[in-house]
């Protein structure tokens, strides 16, 4: 039994439409996982973004300490450098 010639227009036809179909799926499949690429990329910015913020504050908050720490210093050295005066710590 030989395929008559609209037999075989028949079959491509289906052929070309579901080519048509999945590229169509596969194109969707590609736009959603962009769009979720997109999103992540978007979160991750953002933490980042967080991160850099707290670790600024942590710069600045050891910056005020060891200033503190400096002016500390300086007024020991000051104190210790006047005459008659007792060292600040006693040697054991």
């Amino acid at each position: 039994m030989a395929l008559e010639q609209k037999d075989l227009e028949s079959i491509e036809r289906l052929i070309y439409k579901k080519g048509d179909d999945t590229a169509v799926s596969i194109a969707r499949s590609f736009e959603r996982l962009e769009e979720r690429i997109d999103a992540a990329e978007s979160r991750i910015c953002s933490r980042l973004a967080d991160v850099e913020d707290k670790i600024e504050a942590s710069r600045q908050d050891v910056a005020d300490e060891l200033g503190n720490v400096k002016g500390e210093l300086r007024e020991i050295s000051r104190a210790g450098d006047q005459p008659g005066d007792v060292d600040p710590v006693p040697e054991v």
